[in-house]
């Protein structure tokens, strides 16, 4: 019997040893926008590229699309190499990419369903056949009675709707999305953000999106990548990375939403050395079923501390509970090394932090 097919195991997009470097101008040095990229994208998967302004994430989505060329290694989307083909075979290769953009790109001049047909006319559809897929587009993002609307005439939502729809015409494998929920409001970013998991679900369609909202990354991705001076400094599914951040920049990314960075009032408080009648201070991921298990209580019932919380919550990510907890223990260190121990053998992430009187 032949071995089974490992198509369906190949990811859709594949970075291999890429490297970007725009050439020095007049006096400037030359600009190293990403240093040996190696990523893959499964199909089908959400996946979050973020970092601070500069990190290189909007050239890292351009290289997908073939907007950029690599100085060094490869990029294959479907298997092809864009960073290999000529412009012709690159605007072929274009159709299968969908791409939304933070400020939406849509023609003024245009309605809603001129601007969604638009990259149907380029492709050289039918006039007859473009009624048939602009129609169901329109529907899909809500839309069907703003079809004649121009751009003026609707409001950022509206906008972005449309731009998705557009990016959805020539029926890509691959969305992209630059920021595109940035200059949105707060409730209109979560219906664009429920919308994207829709399509997702619906169509199948692997989605790329670059962002510098954590928070847009929890409601989302199912996968993130950290970029971090054109490095891709951590990697993996958005639990696992919410959960247990290893780089520095992702801890300080990731505790704006999880609570996981250590409150400025406590900060001012902790002593590194521990005095008599101290209480240590620890920082305590709770993930999983733990999230919602007594555990504080636990400890102190069977250790005969007192535990007192400082500060935390509880939050869902990727459709998994975690709780990120600052507390302060009163136990000497030969307990306290028992607690610590307890807290871990529960799978649960711990950092001493210090010591409060």
């Amino acid at each position: 019997m032949p071995p089974p097919s490992d198509v369906q195991t190949q990811p859709i997009i594949a970075f291999a040893g890429v490297s970007k470097v725009y050439p020095a101008r007049n006096e400037s040095a030359e600009v190293v926008a990403l240093h040996d990229i190696d990523l893959q994208v499964p199909q089908g998967a959400i996946v979050g590229v973020i970092g601070k302004s500069g990190a290189g994430k909007s050239t890292l989505i351009r290289l997908i699309n073939g907007l950029e060329r690599p100085s060094r290694g490869s990029v294959l989307v479907n298997g092809t190499d864009v960073t290999a083909l000529g412009e012709r075979d690159l605007r072929e290769a274009r159709r299968s990419i969908g791409m939304i953009f933070q400020h939406f790109n849509l023609l003024s001049s245009r309605t809603a369903f001129e601007n969604i047909a638009l990259p149907l006319e380029i492709a050289g559809v039918a006039k007859s056949e473009i009624a048939g897929i602009v129609g169901p587009l329109l529907a899909m993002v809500g839309l069907s009675d703003k079809r004649d609307r121009y751009p003026a005439e609707l409001s950022g939502g509206q906008k972005q709707r449309v731009g998705i729809a557009r990016a959805l015409a020539t029926k890509p494998k691959v969305l992209l999305s630059d920021e595109a929920t940035s200059a949105l409001d707060p409730e209109t970013t979560d219906q664009i953000l429920s919308l994207l998991k829709t399509i997702n679900a619906e169509l199948k369609l692997t989605i790329v999106f670059i962002t510098h909202e954590m928070s847009v990354v929890k409601k989302l991705a199912d996968r993130v990548a950290v970029l971090e001076g054109g490095r891709i400094v951590e990697q993996g599914t958005t639990f696992e990375v919410f959960a247990n951040p290893r780089h520095e920049t992702t801890k300080r990314f990731v505790g704006s939403i999880t609570g996981g960075n250590v409150p400025e009032w406590l900060r001012a408080k902790l002593k590194p050395e521990r005095l008599a009648g101290d209480s240590a201070v620890l920082h305590v991921g709770f993930t999983g079923r733990g999230a919602g298990q007594p555990v504080l209580s636990r400890l102190a019932r069977n250790f005969g501390i007192d535990v007192n919380i400082l500060h935390g919550q509880v939050e869902t990510i990727a459709s998994h509970p975690f709780g990120s907890l600052f507390i302060s223990v009163a136990a000497d260190p030969e307990v306290l090394g028992k607690v610590i121990a307890e807290l871990k053998a529960g799978q649960n992430t711990v950092e001493h932090l210090g010591y409060v009187a």
